[in-house]
C-alpha cells in the first residue's frame, strides 16, 4: 500500500525537471498530438537561426538609407531607433502612422511618423476607422524584418511633414501638365519599402552576415539537440527556406556545426530545400531543382524521386508530401512569418503549423515580475465595477422616485443621494489607486506598444492572427527540447465573457 502513496515525482531520477517555465512553454490553440506527426518542417531565418534583432535591422536600415540618401533624399542624419516599431504592428500608408489595434480591428494606439498621437486626437482620426489588412492602405508587421521598415516610414513622414521631401523625389515622371504630383505618405512607403528590399535583394548585408556571423547570430545549443530528439524519435526533418544556398550553407555551419558531435548540421535533416520562394511554395507548381555541387552552387533538374539527405532548390509543398508519403496533417511546419510560413501552408495543405516568436519571452519575463501588481489591480478593478453597480442600482432608485413609477425604495431621495456622494468618493480613491498600475500595465515590455498579445484589455490584432494560424507557437525551436518529441499539447478551455470565475467576467461579490 506504501507503494502506492508514493508520487510520480518522487520515483523519477534527479535529472527530471517539472513542468517547463512559462518563457520555455508552447502555448497551444488547436490541440497538438507530437507523437502523431510524422515530419516536422523549419525555416531558418529567426526560427532556426535567430539573429541579434537591433543588430540585423540596423544594418538593414542603414543600407535602405544609404540608397535613399544616394536619390538626393534628406536622411544623412537618420539612424536606426529600434523602438518605433514592434511586432504585430500596422502601418496607415494613407496617413502615414503606425497604429496597434485590437482583435476587432479598432485602433488602441497609433504614432504619426515618430510621435505618438494623444489618446483625443487617435480617436478623433479612428473613431469610425476598422483595419481591414485585405485593404492595401494597411501593412502588417508580422515579422521581425520589418522592424527596419517601419523606422524608415516613420522618420521619412515627418521630413515629409517638414515639407523636405520634393515631388521630384518620387521618381514619377512629369505629366502633361508639366508638374508632378506632391509626394503622398503611399509615395513615401513604396519607396521606402523599395530600399529595404533592395538592401536585402542586393546581397550586401547577407555578405557582412556571412563574413562576421558572430556579430549577428544568436548561438543556442537547444535547437539542434531539439532536432536530434525528433529526428531520433522517427520523424522526418526537413528544412525549407527562402533564404538562398549559399547563405543557408554558411549560415547553418556556423548556428548549429559546433553542437553537433562527429557531424555536420546536414546530417540532421531528411530534406533540404532552399530558395522556397513561400508563400508560392505552397500554393504554386514550380520545378525543383538538385544543388549538385554544394561548393559552388550548381543545380541540376530533378528526374524522378527526391533522394533522402539531399539539397535542393525551389520545388512545392506537394513535391515534399509526395516525397515523404504522408498527408498535409501528418506534417508540422515551424516558422516566424504569419502569412508566408503559418497561414498559407495550413489554409492550403492543411499542415499543423508552429508560429515562433522570440519576442514572446520578453513579454512573458516583463508579466512575470508584474503579476503581484497585476493581482492588486484585478482586485480593484473588481471592486470598482461592484461600487459602479451599486451607484447604478441607487441612481435608478432615485430616478424611479422622482418620476412616481416603478418599485420604489424606503431612503428618501436625500438619503439616496447621499448614498451616491459616498460611492463617487470610493471610485475617486479607486481610480487614484487604479492609474498607476494600469499605466505600468500598458508600459509592459515596450513603452509605447505595450504587451504584443495585448491591446488594452483585449487580444491584439496580433494575438487574432496567432490564434487563427498558428496551432501551437512559442518563443524559440528550443522549446521543443523542453517539451519532448512525445508532448500531447491540448488547447485551454475557451473563457467566455459569460463564465464564473478568474477567466470570465460574472464576478459576483460573496459578502454583502
Amino acid at each position: 500500500t506504501e507503494i502506492y502513496t508514493l508520487s510520480l515525482h518522487d520515483a523519477l531520477p534527479i535529472w527530471f525537471e517539472e513542468f517547463p517555465a512559462p518563457e520555455r512553454r508552447i502555448f497551444c490553440n488547436r490541440t497538438l498530438n507530437l507523437r502523431g506527426i510524422q515530419a516536422v518542417g523549419f525555416d531558418m531565418d529567426y526560427t532556426l537561426v535567430h539573429y541579434y534583432i537591433k543588430k540585423w535591422e540596423e544594418r538593414a536600415y542603414e543600407h535602405a538609407r544609404l540608397r535613399l540618401l544616394e536619390r538626393g533624399w534628406p536622411v544623412e542624419e537618420l539612424r536606426f531607433d529600434p523602438d518605433i516599431g514592434a511586432l504585430g504592428l500596422i502601418l496607415d500608408l494613407e496617413l502615414g502612422n503606425i497604429v496597434k489595434a485590437n482583435r476587432f480591428g479598432f485602433v488602441k494606439r497609433a504614432s504619426h511618423g515618430t510621435k505618438m498621437l494623444p489618446h483625443t486626437e487617435q480617436k478623433a482620426i479612428y473613431a469610425r476607422e476598422l483595419i481591414d489588412l485585405a485593404d492595401s492602405r494597411w501593412v502588417f508587421m508580422n515579422t521581425l524584418f520589418a522592424l527596419s521598415e517601419a523606422c524608415l516610414f516613420a522618420q521619412v513622414v515627418d521630413l515629409l511633414d517638414e515639407g523636405r521631401l520634393r515631388e521630384s523625389m518620387t521618381g514619377v515622371p512629369i505629366g502633361e501638365s508639366g508638374a508632378r504630383p506632391p509626394m503622398s505618405y503611399v509615395d513615401a512607403y513604396r519607396l521606402t519599402r523599395s530600399a529595404i528590399d533592395a538592401a536585402h535583394m542586393m546581397g550586401e548585408l547577407k555578405a557582412e552576415i556571412i563574413a562576421d556571423p558572430k556579430a549577428f547570430v544568436v548561438m543556442d545549443p537547444d535547437v539542434p539537440m531539439a532536432l536530434m530528439d525528433l529526428r531520433a524519435s522517427g520523424k522526418k526533418v526537413l528544412l525549407i527556406t527562402n533564404s538562398e544556398w549559399s547563405y543557408t550553407q554558411a549560415m547553418m555551419e556556423f548556428a548549429i556545426d559546433p553542437y553537433v558531435p562527429n557531424g555536420t548540421w546536414r546530417d540532421l535533416f531528411d530534406l533540404v530545400i532552399v530558395s522556397a520562394r513561400k508563400p508560392d511554395f505552397f500554393a504554386a507548381n514550380a520545378p525543383i531543382f538538385e544543388v549538385v555541387d554544394e561548393e559552388k552552387g550548381h543545380l541540376a533538374p530533378v528526374v524522378g524521386p527526391l533522394t533522402a539527405g539531399k539539397a535542393y532548390l525551389g520545388g512545392n509543398a506537394a513535391v515534399v508530401e509526395k516525397h515523404l508519403g504522408v498527408r498535409g496533417e501528418d506534417i508540422l511546419y515551424v516558422g516566424d512569418h504569419i502569412f508566408s510560413d503559418v497561414n498559407v501552408s495550413k489554409k492550403i495543405h492543411r499542415w499543423r503549423t508552429a508560429l515562433v516568436v522570440r519576442e514572446l519571452e520578453t513579454d512573458l519575463e516583463s508579466l512575470y515580475a508584474f503579476r503581484k501588481k497585476q493581482a492588486q489591480l484585478s482586485a480593484l478593478m473588481e471592486r470598482k465595477e461592484i461600487i459602479e453597480h451599486r451607484y447604478s442600482v441607487v441612481r435608478l432608485a432615485i430616478q424611479r422616485k422622482s418620476a412616481g413609477y416603478g418599485p420604489q425604495v424606503d431612503e428618501t431621495i436625500k438619503e439616496l443621494k447621499a448614498h451616491i456622494a459616498g460611492f463617487r468618493d470610493e471610485l475617486k480613491e479607486i481610480d487614484a489607486e487604479i492609474a498607476p498600475l494600469a499605466i505600468e500595465s500598458g508600459q509592459l515590455s515596450n513603452k509605447r506598444w505595450g504587451l504584443l498579445m495585448r491591446a488594452g484589455n483585449d487580444k491584439s490584432h496580433l494575438a487574432h492572427q496567432v490564434e487563427k494560424s498558428a496551432d501551437v507557437y512559442m518563443a524559440r525551436v528550443g522549446n521543443l527540447l523542453d517539451q519532448t518529441p512525445f508532448v500531447y499539447l491540448r488547447s485551454p478551455r475557451g473563457s467566455l465573457p459569460h463564465d464564473f470565475g478568474p477567466e470570465g467576467g460574472s464576478a459576483r461579490e460573496e459578502t454583502p
